[in-house]
Parts: C-alpha cells; structure tokens; sequence
C-alpha cells in the first residue's frame, strides 16, 4: 500500500490514497512473517516517529511500498519492537532511522545498537518541508512522519547514528556543564527578584554598587534591611573586611549614609526575612557557580584541543561548546563546526525582492548563548573595539550585528586553534579586514641572490613562519637549483641585477 497521491514530483507509477492508510497497529498483534513476506526482495528502511508515550515506526521497501504503522508504547513494549525488526533484519538488510530532536528516543536507539541494527538520523527540519512532496498534503503527523523519514532515509538523506556510550570524561563534563548552567539562570532569577525589593526599599544602593556585588549580597544576608546596617556600630569594619579591595573608601562611606538616609519603604519583619533569605541564596549560587568553574577548569586540562580553546574563551565556554556541538576535530571544516551551532546564514530572495541574512539558529542554544557572551568580552579588548564602533555606527548605532559578526569568526577561529593547533590573534577576528601588502621581491632579497621560496611571496608567508625556542626566526630554505642549460642554470634574481647595472652605466654616458 502506498500512502500517496498522484504526485507530479515523481516519475514512477504512485497508488491512488486508500482510506486509513496511517491507522496504527499495536506491535504485539503484528503478524511479523506475513510483514516481511509482502515485502519486495531488498534493503527495507524503518522510520520512527518518537513520542513521550508512544513510538510510532513505518517500513519501507525497494519498491517504495509501506506497511502500517507500528504503535509502540513507551517503555513497556520497546522490547517487543527491537525483537520484530531483529527478525525482519534476518531475512533483509535494514536500516531503522530517527528524528534528531529530543531524548526520549535514547532508549530505543541503545537497544538497536545493542541489537547490531544500523540506526540513522534525519533531520526534523527536512521531514517538515518535505511532507507536502510526499503526499500532496502539508499536514503533519505522528504516522505521516514517521513514513517520511523512511523514504528520506531510503533516498540518503540520512546519517549514521549508532548509540555510543559517553567515557566517564565525557559524562563528568557533561554534569558540570549542566549544573553551571543551571545554576547561572538561578542567579539571574534570584537577582532580578532581589532588583525589584532593593527598588522598592533601599533604591539608592543599586546606585552605588552594583547588583552583581558581592558585598551587597553579604550585607544584606546579614542585615535584610538598610536601618539595621545604620544602627549597627560594626557595620564599617564588617563592610571592610567583606569588600577588600574590590570596595573603595568612598562607595563604603555612600553606602553606610544612604543606609541611613534612605526614602525606600519601611520594611516589615517579614519583609527583612525575605531580604535576607535573598542575598543569602545568590551567595550559595555563586559559590555553585565557582565550584562548578574550577572543575571545568582541570577537566579541560585533560583535553589538547579543549586546553587550546579554552585559552582563547575561558574553559567553561569551551566546555559547554564541547557538549553541545560535540569534538571540533569530528568536523571537516571551521564552517561545519560553525553550522553545528546554528551560526550559518540564510536568505529568502525572489525575483527583485532581496531577503536580509539571518542566522538559522539550528541545534543546540546553550552554545551560542555561551558564545555570544564570550564575544561581547572580546569586544572589550583595543583590537576589536574600534572595528567594533565603527561597524556600529555604519549600523545607525545598533551593535548586534557587529556581535553576530565578532561569533562567526570567534566560531571559525575555535576551529582553527582546536583542530589545527594555529595560534590565536585578535586582528583576525574583523569581518573583512584587508590582507597586508607583501613587499615586492627585489626589495626584499639582495640582487644576485638565489630564487626566493615560493611560499615566501604567499599573502600568508607571515604567519608561516615560526619562532625557535630561542627567539630567532626560522625560515624554509632556498631551493635547490636543478643543473640545466646555461641560462637555466643561472639563479633568476640574477637577471635584475644585470638590467640596474646596465641602466646605471646608460644613465652615465647620458649625463656625460
């Protein structure tokens, strides 16, 4: 039975649409032989549509001929689905595929991995935008999608996906990188709570110091409400010794007078205790945070490639980007590691209209939000600050364009430092920046020396060449001339040295 309609995107024969085509049977009343036997001799594709509650797989043949889904209920019955497509898979080479999205597909991807079945991943994307070729209907649906990544996988639209197990390396990263995560988005809600009560109470605090303070958060664990830190006699050498260095005499000074000058609302008992408990939840969220950074930090360590990365973004960027897109060096270029983090372009251009480029945004988030921070540092730096305000103001002063620059190429460059060991240079990182002018070769070898190295006359020569332990610079030697005729064997930087001196002694006679 075939699920389409007369398509005029195919040239072979298509069954008209039965009724019901995509009604499901539950796996446990599938009659397996008779499956396998109405099958056409050949590979069969398998596409599963994986749900929270159910699994809903469709079989393909050579003849482009499908069977009714498979209900599969999640995970009770996930047994009785690897043991069908095992018995089928003895009588027909098979490949079972899955939509990329979503976890709760893991088990049954171990299961046939652990079964020695062939697992595939097809895009989502792709099986969304082809559901109205399939069919003729742009409707989607679990049975539907699930006939879809059949065929697409049938056309080679699909990648392997075995299931492999994360070294205990890889998993105590993974944990880490979960956990500061995690813990970073608590902070932010805790300070935005803790915002809206300092507005309200103590406004001319966020004035003085900031929200992220340290003492601030300490002050008000300890106080909850500014009156009290007024009254206290301690107070000042408490908010010495909490401050340090990072706390000047004069913010110390304002901050104890608006404490007692203060116009914020009175606070209640209650609204103390929930000041209070406040600041002394973003202390232990920081304290996370920072226990969660150090053992990214000797993780990474164990790592070339992350090690090289992380001296460029800080290791637990490096780390979450290694999570999230995988190992730099598993990808054939800095572009595909770049697509991995949904940093590609696209454009919707027709005829005269001419779409804007916006970015895909595919896979992972939590890389890029990483990314863009790391970025919006990097624009910090003399370097990259100036590109960075003049590609604003070219903008009419909006800047994220010029951040959504600084990502790509800071993406680009992680490929290079990871995978090929190159140095890191902020002056690479500009979007556009004009190559240096290589002096010509007669100015930079003396006349009737040997032909200079080809490379050596590359745009690239420069950052070819390497420094030795001591300091001096190594450079490729000369070639070696191969014996010839006479005028081959002469070395060509001779020849302008015979022209100067020819033209030196016309210029003589002349002037004589």
């Amino acid at each position: 039975m075939d699920f389409r309609k007369w398509n005029p995107f195919t040239t072979r024969e298509v069954i008209p649409m039965a009724r019901r085509v995509y009604q499901a049977v539950c796996v446990k009343k599938v009659l397996f032989q008779k499956a396998w036997e109405s099958l056409a001799e050949g590979a069969v594709w398998v596409g599963a549509d994986i749900g929270k509650e159910e699994i809903l797989t469709v079989l393909r043949d050579t003849r482009g001929k499908f069977l009714r889904p498979w209900k599969t209920r999640q995970p009770g019955e996930l047994r009785e689905l690897v043991a069908a497509l095992v018995e089928i898979a003895r009588h027909r080479p098979m490949v079972v595929a899955m939509e990329s999205t979503g976890t709760y597909g893991d088990a049954l991807r171990q299961a046939l991995s652990d079964a020695g079945l062939s697992v595939h991943r097809v895009s989502g994307k792709a099986v969304k935008d082809y559901a109205e070729i399939f069919d003729g209907v742009p409707s989607n649906h679990d049975g539907k999608d699930a006939a879809i990544i059949a065929e697409l996988t049938a056309l080679g639209k699909s990648r392997p996906w075995p299931y492999r197990a994360r070294s205990a390396w890889e998993g105590e990263l993974a944990s880490w990188v979960q956990w500061l995560d995690t813990h970073q988005q608590i902070q932010q809600m805790w300070l935005g709570r803790l915002e809206g009560m300092l507005a309200r109470h103590w406004p001319e605090a966020t004035r003085i110091v900031k929200l992220s303070s340290a003492t601030l958060h300490r002050t008000l664990a300890e106080y909850g409400d500014p009156r009290k830190l007024a009254e206290d006699a301690e107070a000042t050498s408490l908010l010495k010794r909490w401050g340090g260095r990072f706390l000047s005499e004069a913010k110390r000074t304002a901050l104890e007078e608006s404490a007692r000058t203060t116009v914020g609302v009175r606070m209640t008992a209650e609204d103390q205790k929930r000041m209070q408990c406040y600041g002394e939840e973003i202390r232990q969220t920081r304290r996370e945070i920072r226990q969660a950074q150090r053992a990214l930090k000797k993780l990474a360590e164990k790592d070339e490639t992350l090690a090289r990365q992380a001296a460029v973004i800080g290791a637990p960027t490096a780390c979450v980007i290694r999570v999230g897109v995988g190992c730099v060096r598993q990808y054939a270029s800095g572009e595909a590691y770049r697509k991995a983090m949904g940093l590609n372009l696209k454009e919707r251009s027709s005829g005269k209209y001419k779409g804007k480029l916006k970015l895909t945004k595919r896979g992972p988030s939590l890389p890029r939000r990483w990314l863009y921070f790391a970025a919006m540092r990097i624009l910090q730096k003399p370097p990259v600050r100036g590109w960075y305000e003049a590609k604003r103001a070219r903008d009419g002063d909006r800047g994220l364009k010029a951040v959504i620059g600084v990502m790509r190429k800071l993406a680009l460059a992680l490929y290079a430092v990871g995978a090929r060991g190159e140095p890191f240079a902020l002056e690479r990182l500009f979007p556009g920046q004009p190559r240096r002018k290589i002096k010509a070769a007669s100015q930079r070898f003396s006349p009737g020396a040997l032909p200079p190295d080809p490379r050596d006359l590359s745009p690239g020569c420069q950052s070819r060449r390497r420094k030795t332990e001591n300091g001096a610079t190594r450079v490729a030697p000369s070639p070696v001339l191969a014996p010839g005729s006479a005028l081959g064997s002469v070395p060509t930087g001779a020849l302008p040295s015979v022209r100067v001196k020819r033209r030196l002694a016309q210029k003589n006679e002349g002037g004589l």
